[in-house]
């Protein structure tokens, strides 16, 4: 099932829940220019494949179950993923890998995410980009990140119940470290980002590094549907304890 014209009534977070307020607020802002005309280039020329779909081409808010224990934590929409379908990993390749380890993992309720209206649900737990809007060759300024900070800030103040944040990639996992650098005391080097590597942080949430599930790391097998498994198991059993 697709949708071909993503819009924000359509979309479940933005209508309604805790975090519609935010996310109405998100899906409008316009705030960096350089990203502003590369998503708006990408959603009008197109890709051939998508020739058909109206693409969304704006800030995508999160996805998921707003009382979840476990925050998976992106870098941004892909240029024909989430710029296109208006939900974070949906679309592209690394939404088909990490939906793929959710669902093996019993996180996801079925293995593909490709549109909003797709019947995707996350049982405990909630994905979001540190950065909402896609930026060119994947590579935001630190002005962007810096930019859009206030909206993950948002979110985690939203977001009640977070006790594991998995953070894919290593922007990911540095955007919430800054983002815990406002209430703690906290150095960057003190934390460095590896894969399954996790640290417990002064108000007792965890941050989890895992690679990120991009093409580029998946086809050249730096990260596998094993090693997730394995991560997404021992993320689970530290919920459960």
């Amino acid at each position: 099932m697709t949708d071909f014209h993503p819009t924000p009534e359509k979309h479940p977070l933005i209508q309604s829940g805790p975090l519609s307020t935010l996310y109405r607020e998100v899906v409008q802002c316009d705030v960096c220019p350089r990203i502003v005309a590369f998503r708006n280039k990408v959603a009008n020329e197109k890709r051939k494949q998508f020739i058909q779909w109206t693409y969304w081409g704006r800030p995508i808010p999160g996805y998921g179950d707003p009382n979840a224990e476990l925050l998976l934590v992106g870098l941004a929409p892909a240029a024909h993923g989430g710029n296109r379908t208006a939900r974070v990993f949906t679309g592209d390749k690394s939404a088909d890998f990490l939906v793929h380890c959710l669902y093996g993992a019993g996180i996801a309720n079925q293995p593909n995410s490709d549109a909003l209206n797709d019947g995707l649900e996350l049982n405990n737990a909630f994905m979001t980009p540190i950065l909402k809007c896609v930026p060119p060759q994947d590579k935001p300024t630190a002005k962007e990140l810096r930019n859009c900070a206030p909206f993950f800030s948002a979110e985690m103040k939203l977001l009640k119940n977070v006790k594991v944040i998995l953070a894919l990639g290593k922007i990911g996992f540095d955007g919430c470290l800054k983002y815990f650098r406002q209430h703690f005391d906290l150095k960057m080097k003190d934390f460095p980002f590896g894969h399954d590597q996790k640290y417990i942080l002064p108000n007792g949430i965890i941050l989890w590094g895992c690679y990120h599930p991009s093409p580029r790391n998946v086809n050249t097998g730096r990260l596998n549907f094993e090693m997730m498994a394995i991560l997404l198991q021992k993320i689970k059993k530290t919920l459960n304890q």
